[in-house]
């Protein structure tokens, strides 16, 4: 048993010939033995694996910076990825264009603040921070729908309730809402975050004043809600129930509609003049309830009811845009069996959603079935995901140019890393099957069991029968 030149090689190679000699003088006082054999071989497969471990280091595939390329991880089914900036597609788009898949760090600064906001801005760090990150620069337009605006709203409910901590006020008063809002905004964009999300997420200083609601401060809201109802519900809401069976905010609507006095005009059944202004009382009311649960709740457990709400909103619609697909329907309609027009229309149509954000795996669902509604009406009969190989994912932005990024569909943040810069969580990458409908309208889409159906929103209709 020596080492046998091809064995020398290797061991050489990566430093371990000396250990191989002192192994072989140590057998030779145990010629023949069993235990000399048994330690040669043990070397033999330690210089074997270890020199297996040194080619794959070696491989010009191994990422070893995240300037390098990177290839596709391997999934198993439903478990999530890591996504990164530093991530960079190795399929470009035809156009040459690339998604926002590259290493990025922010470039914080002491921001330039107006001094006309009264608030210690310091003891919102944490959640501004969470802020900063959601909506970080590259980001935010991208993760606009699903992390930073739901975010962005659950950080000025926050800010309302913390600013009057020490007054029997629970909105901004314009005086001051403006320069308030800009300086949360200066502060958000010297940590990193997009200075345009007031318009990514269509908000403004009259988001913190309370509109057009008639109650606005503590002593009146407490006479007008049950506030121990309304604590207990949302003090702690369940992420995996309150889509479906929700609890919180049941107590949000009925306590908005107190404060706007739509339900005296509902008890008495009276008809509501100016229905449109009711609506956004309404709304404007919800927004001064989370104002007193964020005066109320620490500002982690606030937080996280708020985007916990806000996933049950956004996972309710598809946030795409679909353009007219003339081309699809043209080279669709009377197609039986696979057709290299018919889904190369269908791919490049498919192509163009996919640069428009990325969206959860519920929303893809919705999405789907949408678009396959569109093309159902337009004569397109046969299910074209199934023909061209279509999957969920194909509806979101390719996170390494061929596969899919869908985000989950409960509340998520973009983690910031010091080595890869921002980075976000993945779900549902396998390749599952996009749902073609039935019929070409959505009146039969749910998402939850029938025993979980959520309630109807309210409408003006529903407003005026509040016995239906």
């Amino acid at each position: 048993m020596l080492c046998v030149p091809p064995l020398q090689q290797q061991l050489k190679a990566v430093g371990l010939y000396s250990l191989c000699q002192y192994v072989y003088t140590l057998g030779s006082l145990w010629k023949g033995s069993l235990c000399q054999q048994l330690l040669l071989f043990i070397l033999w497969l330690s210089s074997f694996q270890y020199v297996a471990a040194l080619q794959t280091l070696l491989d010009p595939r191994h990422i070893s910076s995240s300037s390098e390329l990177a290839n596709p991880p391997t999934i198993g089914l439903f478990e999530p990825i890591e996504i990164s900036p530093a991530v960079i597609p190795q399929h470009p788009y035809p156009d040459g264009s690339l998604p926002p898949m590259y290493p990025t760090f922010p470039t914080t600064y002491e921001p330039n603040l107006t001094g006309r906001c009264p608030v210690n801005f310091s003891a919102l760090s944490n959640v501004m921070e969470k802020t900063a990150s959601d909506c970080s620069l590259p980001l935010a337009a991208l993760l606009g729908n699903v992390i930073c605006c739901p975010q962005l709203g659950s950080l000025l409910h926050i800010f309302q309730g913390y600013y009057s901590i020490n007054s029997d006020k629970l909105v901004l008063p314009n005086a001051v809402a403006n320069d308030c809002f800009s300086d949360i905004i200066s502060i958000l964009a010297s940590r990193g975050a997009n200075s345009t999300i007031p318009r990514v997420c269509s908000v403004k200083s009259s988001n913190v004043t309370g509109g057009s609601c008639p109650v606005k401060d503590v002593s009146t809201f407490e006479k007008m809600v049950n506030t121990s109802k309304l604590l207990d519900a949302c003090s702690t809401v369940d992420r995996l129930k309150e889509c479906c069976r929700p609890v919180c905010q049941p107590a949000i609507m009925e306590a908005a509609l107190q404060l706007s006095g739509t339900q005296m005009m509902l008890n008495e059944n009276k008809n509501m003049v100016g229905e449109t202004n009711h609506i956004d009382a309404i709304s404007e009311c919800k927004g001064v309830v989370r104002s007193y649960l964020s005066r109320k709740l620490p500002q982690d457990v606030a937080n996280t009811a708020f985007r916990i709400l806000s996933a049950c909103k956004v996972n309710k619609v598809c946030p795409l845009e679909f353009n007219q697909p003339t081309e699809v329907f043209k080279a669709c309609q009377n197609v039986a069996a696979p057709s290299p027009s018919c889904c190369s229309s269908l791919n490049t149509y498919i192509s163009g959603l996919q640069k428009q954000m990325l969206i959860t795996n519920m929303q893809a669902i919705i999405c789907a079935t949408m678009f396959g509604s569109i093309l159902r009406k337009g004569g397109v009969m046969t299910n074209l995901y199934e023909l061209c190989d279509v999957d969920l994912k194909d509806f979101s932005i390719q996170a390494y140019g061929q596969q899919g990024c869908l985000l989950r569909s409960l509340p998520a943040d973009v983690v910031f890393d010091n080595s890869t810069g921002y980075s976000f969580t993945c779900d549902l990458t396998d390749n599952i099957a996009a749902p073609w409908p039935s019929s070409s309208s959505m009146s039969s889409l749910s998402l939850c069991a029938p025993e979980m159906s959520l309630p109807a929103l309210p409408t003006s209709e529903t407003l005026k029968n509040p016995g239906e």
